[in-house]
């Protein structure tokens, strides 16, 4: 297994997520604040059970921790086929926002945030976030 990201970078956010998962208030404030910023993104949940979508997410940010550890793919691809245009069609332009919204909740919720490791935060995240664009793009 290759990492895609430097271990101490992934290393640095998964004690982080350490820090935050086990409160249910971090789901809650993230999507509160992911949803505050777009009405359009507010609206693609207004059928959602809030409750597994945050059990969806908290799975999801683990197999994007993983991903860029150099994990297989198949769970990346799995959330990308959910995600693509074909599925949820989930405009990748979305990514940034939901990437800024995690950097806010994150910043409230783990007290040894700061700069650093907001970066390395976005330095993890990316090999995922990217194949899910790249997946959407793909999809006919």
């Amino acid at each position: 297994m290759n990492d895609r990201v430097p271990r101490e970078t992934t290393d640095r956010a998964f004690q982080s997520y350490g820090r935050c998962c086990n409160d249910e208030a971090f789901f809650e404030d993230f999507y509160n604040i992911f949803m505050s910023k777009s009405g359009e993104i507010r609206a693609m949940f207004t059928s959602t059970d809030m409750a597994e979508q945050r059990r969806l997410v908290r799975a999801g940010l683990m197999w994007l921790i993983m991903y860029a550890r150099g994990s297989q793919g198949a769970k990346i691809d799995y959330l990308a086929r959910t995600h693509d245009r074909s599925n949820m069609d989930v405009d990748p332009a979305w990514y940034t926002v939901w990437v800024d919204a995690l950097m806010e909740t994150l910043a409230r919720h783990d007290p040894e945030f700061d700069r650093s490791l907001e970066m390395a935060w976005r330095e993890t995240l990316k090999p995922g976030i990217e194949a899910m664009k790249q997946s959407y793009e793909t999809v006919q």
